[in-house]
């Protein structure tokens, strides 16, 4: 690790807002911790990199981002051990993915010890702001956006990096209904579908709403061209386990490559259980559900760790999932799993956990 390679300035927030939170309510993404990392880009280089307090940026009308859509992030979660460590999952997995959206939407990449320093240094000075409190943690969303202010379809020369934080409760209460996508599309072979791109999400809304409206939660994605094969699930990659096997969509450049999907299938492989990467068919799910084939469908993604789901609705029919006892599903050990070991109560064996210093 490199992170000392960099200086950063610290400007402290005068007044630390934490008392005003109830950390045994915390509703996703509501509220901010006290300071954010800020970088930018600017005549082939990372500068001005500084730990300041949270604020709003002031930005002009033309700024090419706004028009033109060259803004990426990544979601990850900081936890706490029993001795009061800050442990982070993977980092340098959404670093790296960081800088693959990067270079599909054209724009800087991030050194690692940019990445990494700016992430620790404000880690280390809100601290106080990681819960400790059951299904709780500490929410960090890198993003880059472009900052030329220029109207002309072209990449931006300047950019600005920043990291800040939210600590978050569970971000679903109760199993979300899925309901299977055959009209609009997340994304598309030769698309940007792998990339953590803001347009990604903001085309999602529209068709999204339209289930929520119908009494769904989420949506099911399916492929663009014959709307025959599953890809994700909401903002989530997608599992089922079927005949006792773990199986998920292969992913694609339509696909994200999500850091909690890569850990799900390392970690139950070495439980010795059958997992397959390949298609999988709307068909395949719907008689895996009316044959008892198929025993559990649940999403994997930061946000969520994993969410198991109550129903997939299709073609103007609701199938109903198995009701597995909780103790009983794979969904279950796989969150229990993660769970203790990103919170330091059982061993890293994979060598995942980072500690913040």
């Amino acid at each position: 690790m490199t992170t000392d390679l960099v200086n950063i300035a610290l400007r402290k927030a005068g007044r630390s807002r934490i008392e005003e939170v109830d950390f045994n309510n915390l509703p996703f993404g509501k509220h901010f911790s006290d300071h954010m990392f800020v970088a930018d880009y600017a005549d082939g280089q990372w500068q001005n990199l500084q730990v300041v307090p949270f604020d709003d940026f002031t930005l002009s009308p033309a700024l090419s981002s706004l028009h033109y859509g060259q803004s990426i992030f990544e979601g990850m979660k900081a936890y706490k051990n029993e001795e009061g460590e800050v442990l982070l999952f993977r980092p340098l997995e959404n670093w790296k993915r960081m800088n693959e959206s990067a270079k599909r939407m054209c724009m800087a990449t991030i050194p690692e010890e940019v990445f990494m320093g700016g992430l620790e240094a404000l880690l280390r000075v809100d601290a106080a702001w990681v819960p400790t409190t059951t299904d709780s943690s500490l929410y960090i969303r890198p993003y880059m956006f472009g900052t030329d202010t220029f109207l002309g379809v072209a990449p931006s020369k300047t950019y600005r990096f920043c990291i800040f934080t939210c600590p978050v409760g569970a971000y679903y209460t109760k199993p979300p209904k899925l309901k299977v996508e055959t009209e609009y599309i997340r994304s598309a072979p030769g698309g940007v579908g792998y990339a953590k791109c803001a347009g990604n999400y903001a085309g999602s809304m529209y068709p999204t709403l339209l289930a929520q409206q119908a009494g769904y939660d989420q949506l099911m994605w399916t492929d663009a061209t014959e709307h025959k094969y599953i890809e994700e699930s909401g903002t989530m990659n997608i599992m089922f386990v079927i005949d006792g096997k773990l199986v998920t969509p292969a992913t694609s450049d339509s696909i994200l490559k999500g850091v909690t999907r890569d850990s799900i299938l390392k970690v139950v492989k070495s439980w010795g259980i059958e997992v397959e990467e390949r298609k999988v068919s709307i068909q395949e799910v719907i008689e895996g559900i009316e044959n008892g084939s198929l025993t559990e469908a649940f999403g994997a993604g930061t946000a969520v760790v994993v969410s198991p789901y109550s129903l997939i609705g299709y073609e103007g029919k609701d199938y109903m999932l198995s009701e597995v006892p909780k103790e009983n599903s794979l969904a279950h050990r796989i969150f229990t799993y993660l769970n203790d070991l990103r919170t330091g109560r059982s061993e890293d064996t994979f060598g995942w956990m980072h500690k913040v210093v």
